[in-house]
């Protein structure tokens, strides 16, 4: 055996293969050693000459909301589950500093009411002295004289181009803007250039409508897109339609900046039906959270 290893050893890795090739390989049990050299796919960059020959036009939109201002109304349950908590609460607390002096002022008071009171032994001199009921009568004509604000201002919630409507609800900002020979209610949107990432051409989208609005972008990364054709008239060899992917930004100021260079609407969730077109409301409502 030690001959035939030797001879197997002294031979080159190419002669190897060939021998096993002649041998084992003819019965058909064994599967040929293939030399060629494994071409691994590696990723390729896309280029700008590849992204000019895409017959796809990118854009980049944001939706911008306003979140609520206040609190909603509770529902029935949440308002008998409130009740219950303050139940609970009311059973299970301490007595606070001001009942602790009120039955003080009840004690004294009987104490007054009896037979042997003796004046000196609260003598105070010249101090004032306010009883807890005076204090709780002055608390009651604050409460009184303060007028909260409203909840409800029909006058504004109507104006659907005032950011301050429906304070109670999430509002998102649309802007009419020109698509091919239609005006469209859409969110901000603006075509991407060349050099500029996908999220700056949103923020560049928001100025392009309304000038030094303060907001806050949640990421650089899309959270949904849109793609349509245009329409056949429209329709070039190195034009076939558009890709837009949106952005999300949270609205940090109560009021946008300065006037609006497009028509603008502040709407709830619930009525975005109403502005948009069926497929693209379908790609909005599912990054749209109702707060």
């Amino acid at each position: 055996m030690a001959a035939p290893c030797r001879k197997m050893a002294s031979r080159s890795f190419p002669q190897l293969l060939c021998y096993f090739s002649r041998t084992a390989v003819g019965s058909g049990a064994c599967r040929r050693f293939s030399v060629t050299p494994i071409d691994r796919a590696t990723p390729r960059a896309s280029t700008a000459a590849d992204r000019a020959t895409s017959p796809w036009s990118l854009m980049a939109a944001v939706c911008l909301q306003r979140l609520p201002v206040i609190t909603a109304d509770c529902s029935p349950i949440e308002q008998r589950f409130k009740q219950m908590l303050q139940q609970m609460e009311l059973e299970k607390s301490l007595v606070s500093d001001h009942e602790l002096r009120l039955m003080e002022d009840a004690e004294r008071m009987s104490r007054r009411q009896a037979d042997d009171y003796d004046s000196d032994e609260e003598d105070r001199g010249d101090q004032e002295i306010m009883m807890t009921q005076d204090l709780e009568d002055t608390w009651e004509q604050r409460l009184k004289n303060f007028q909260p604000a409203p909840r409800v201002r029909a006058d504004i919630d109507k104006d659907l181009s005032s950011a301050q409507r429906c304070l109670a609800d999430s509002l998102v900002l649309l802007a009419e803007q020109q698509v091919g020979a239609e005006r469209l209610w859409l969110l901000p949107q603006a075509a991407w250039q060349e050099g500029e990432t996908l999220r700056q051409t949103a923020e560049r989208a928001l100025d392009s409508v309304t000038a030094g609005v303060k907001a806050t972008f949640l990421g650089n990364a899309p959270c949904g897109v849109y793609k349509y054709k245009l329409p056949k008239a429209a329709r070039t060899e190195g034009s076939v339609g558009r890709k837009v992917f949106f952005f999300k930004a949270i609205l940090a100021d109560g009021a946008p900046g300065s006037a609006p260079t497009a028509p603008l609407l502040w709407v709830k969730k619930s009525e975005l039906q109403k502005y948009l077109k069926p497929a693209y409301m379908m790609k909005v409502d599912r990054f749209i959270l109702n707060l």
